[in-house]
């Protein structure tokens, strides 16, 4: 389940302009979750840019970006989609889609100048963004009584810093307090380590691995 390194993603959508020998070229580089998500994102862009020529696009999907998918959208074939995707599957970016608008200047490019344009418009979207790591996490859940569970969340916080995890913050019940620690999969026998030597009763379960986001 986890053999497979989780490609990074980005955080919030980024847009950047450019311009080639009078062409302009309007880069939208997008987080998205599904394929629906990837045709809206096109679909936005068409409508936003509707006077423009073309609207290339290329996605990445999956945790290891093995769904992929690009459009030349009317540029010669393998001129602009594929070398958009190119970018990305080089950077190792998933779970994104990056929109190319182009607004033809009145000189062609050839193909060699298309390559570089649009491949040059999503590198520029990308060295913009947010990057966002992933990683396989599991969920450390610790049950312990009210009297312990300020000295225990301060401890956990404290460890949480120094090892790329974090502590949710904890849900108090009529019967104690549950904290959640989540931690790189290697990691989670630290935790009950950590507990050890503090002479705390507590319980501790954990969740199967799962992908998250941890914010590089």
């Amino acid at each position: 389940m986890t053999t497979v390194e989780p490609w990074d993603t980005i955080a919030v959508p980024v847009r950047v302009e450019s311009e080639v020998t009078r062409s302009r070229f309007i880069a939208d580089l997008l987080p998205v979750r599904d394929r629906e998500e990837v045709d809206a994102a096109v679909e936005a862009a068409r409508r936003t840019y509707h006077d423009a020529r073309h609207h290339c696009s290329a996605s990445v999907l999956g945790v290891d970006g093995r769904l992929t998918r690009s459009n030349d959208d009317g540029e010669p074939a393998g001129t602009a989609g594929a070398p958009m995707l190119a970018v990305l599957t080089g950077e190792q970016l998933t779970d994104v889609v990056t929109v190319v608008t182009r607004y033809f200047g009145g000189t062609l490019l050839g193909a060699g100048g298309l390559v570089r344009a649009y491949g040059g418009a999503v590198s520029a979207a990308v060295d913009r963004a947010e990057r966002v790591r992933r990683r396989w996490t599991r969920v450390v859940t610790i049950r312990v009584g009210h009297a312990d569970a300020g000295q225990l969340e301060h401890r956990l916080r404290g460890w949480a810093r120094d090892h790329t995890a974090s502590v949710r913050p904890g849900r108090y019940g009529d019967h104690g307090v549950e904290l959640d620690v989540i931690v790189a999969v290697e990691q989670a026998d630290e935790v009950a380590a950590l507990l050890a030597p503090l002479g705390v009763d507590h319980e501790v379960s954990t969740s199967e691995p799962a992908v998250r986001d941890l914010r590089a």
